[in-house]
């Protein structure tokens, strides 16, 4: 099987993580994979290897000409059995040939960026739903989730980051955005007496949320770190992780902070609220609701017995559907099936 994946994302974000780590994966099934990514030397030294040299584009506006050319003449070459374009640029600057064009959706995009596919992934079931309901055909439509590895790091060091050992550590990561609800989280922090809390993120609100912990008087106990690599030393140095998302079509961060073996609490947004079973494997509140965020989080905080009830939840769950075997399995047999 020959398979051309092009990703025209960000630097950073949770869709190109993932954009990775099946990269990656996929290597070791026998898949002959060509790499399309918009131009980014970090993410080109991460999937080079011995096999595969990704190809880098532009992926500009409507005024660059030059990466669809390209990207035909680099179809042509190759001559992939399947395209697999990531979100809506990729696809807009994806051809259709003799290939099976397909597209991964990890939102609720315009349906109209996707007409010239022949099929849609969505992440999560939802996203399946909302894009049959907007008149895709469901025989079409696929739901194959996220994967997170569980391999786990040593803790960062407590004092490296100016927080005490016997305080309470909240912990989130996300890209620093309105839809991800950090605000939210910051006023719910200003209800947690004692409680420290590591925000790992890059984003356009970045000097606003600053400004709001300043105002909220909880500045001395937010510890904004920037985009870290380091996913798994800052989930094992915490004692709770936090997903405050407005807006969330999956919250694959709440699949890693069950691989990592930490208690959840997460606002009741779409991805979320279909991921965590309530008491289980964690605890749900209101979206916007600042108050019943930080009720949730004191009452983790205050009963251990409940804080191990939900990481061996969030562990059978992640377990159950999101490890890396069983979603690449997933996708071999979706390949397998577009091609028949």
């Amino acid at each position: 099987m020959r398979l051309m994946q092009v990703m025209a994302g960000a630097p950073h974000g949770g869709a190109e993580a993932f954009f990775d780590r099946l990269t990656l994966a996929l290597d070791s099934t026998g898949i002959d994979q060509q790499i399309v990514i918009r131009r980014n030397a970090e993410r080109a030294a991460l999937l080079q290897s011995a096999k595969r040299r990704p190809v880098e584009m532009a992926f500009g506006g409507a005024l660059d000409f030059v990466t669809g050319h390209r990207l035909r003449k680099a179809v042509r070459r190759f001559e992939p059995d399947i395209v697999l374009s990531w979100m809506s640029r990729a696809t807009q600057f994806a051809p259709i040939g003799r290939h099976v064009l397909a597209a991964r959706l990890g939102g609720y995009y315009r349906l109209a960026n996707f007409e010239r596919c022949d099929h849609l992934v969505g992440n999560t079931q939802h996203i399946c739903d909302y894009l049959v309901e907007a008149g895709w055909p469901r025989a079409r439509t696929s739901y194959l989730p996220n994967f997170v590895d569980s391999v786990a790091m040593p803790a960062v060091s407590r004092s490296s980051l100016d927080t005490p050992e016997d305080a309470p550590l909240l912990f989130a990561l996300g890209r620093l955005h309105a839809n991800k609800g950090f605000d939210v989280l910051l006023a719910a922090l200003a209800q947690i007496p004692g409680a420290y809390l590591w925000l790992a993120g890059e984003g356009p609100k970045q000097a606003e949320l600053a400004q709001q912990a300043t105002r909220l008087g909880v500045a001395d106990r937010v510890r904004f770190l920037g985009w870290r690599n380091d996913a798994p030393a800052l989930f094992a140095a915490c004692d709770l992780f936090i997903c405050p998302s407005r807006h969330e079509p999956l919250g694959n961060v709440v699949i890693e902070a069950w691989a990592q073996n930490r208690p959840v609490v997460a606002a009741e947004s779409s991805g979320p609220a279909a991921l965590v079973t309530e008491g289980v494997s964690g605890l749900l509140a209101p979206v916007e609701d600042a108050d019943a965020l930080a009720a949730a989080v004191r009452r983790v905080l205050a009963a251990p017995d409940l804080a191990a009830t939900l990481v061996t939840g969030g562990r059978t769950a992640y377990e159950a559907a999101f490890t890396k075997a069983k979603v690449v399995a997933r996708y071999l047999e979706f390949f397998e099936s577009v091609m028949d």
